[in-house]
């Protein structure tokens, strides 16, 4: 059964001090497999970057909030509830959070309104650059949360242009939009270079 306001049952969360929150959208089986078995072109190295920002975060001095958000599809679909592609690639750890969503913006219907402050930084990473990223960004962004969105730790598929004879925009090109759309409303765009002073005094 899909349950949009599940909180992971590993309570006992470390408060929200700084306050600033790692938020992990839809790093799941599906989309992060090769490229040969379904995931998005780019998967082995935004997979190895977010894994990469995830140990970071956990072995920080002042860890984030950890929140990991996993999509629930359709029946019959790729990331249907309990389906092997519905899985979480880096399964949370006890004092983590784990919040199913149904749609692209991961605050609408969910508990994340709950674990994310107001005034809390939000670093985000995962898929889909042009769906769940988007949306997600621009929602927090309208609650008044400081975004920060890592360049090289998103993505999503080459996109088919229907209205425009069916030619294909790079997955890579696509994100360079997003990126610009997202930096242009408020959000901070930072590379994996960055990523050793993520979590610590900036």
């Amino acid at each position: 059964m899909t349950r949009p306001n599940h909180q992971s049952p590993h309570h006992q969360s470390p408060p929200c001090l700084s306050c600033r929150v790692l938020l992990l959208l839809d790093v799941q089986v599906n989309m992060l497999a090769h490229p040969s078995k379904g995931g998005v072109p780019s998967s082995e190295t935004v997979l190895r970057n977010i894994e990469d920002i995830l140990e970071r975060a956990r072995s920080a001095n002042q860890p984030p909030r950890i929140i990991h958000i996993r999509n629930c599809g359709e029946p019959g679909e790729l990331d249907a509830p309990h389906s092997p592609g519905w899985q979480l690639v880096f399964p949370a750890l006890p004092h983590e959070f784990v919040i199913d969503k149904l749609k692209n913006n991961a605050f609408a219907g969910t508990k994340l309104v709950d674990l994310v402050p107001r005034d809390a930084e939000l670093i985000v990473v995962g898929m889909q650059s042009d769906y769940c990223v988007r949306a997600t960004c621009s929602a927090a962004l309208d609650r008044g949360n400081n975004v920060i969105l890592i360049k090289e730790a998103h993505a999503t598929y080459d996109r088919i242009e229907v209205w425009n004879g069916g030619t294909v925009t790079k997955a890579y090109d696509v994100g360079l939009e997003i990126e610009a759309e997202l930096e242009e409303a408020g959000v901070s765009l930072l590379c994996m270079s960055d990523a050793p002073h993520l979590f610590s005094d900036r």
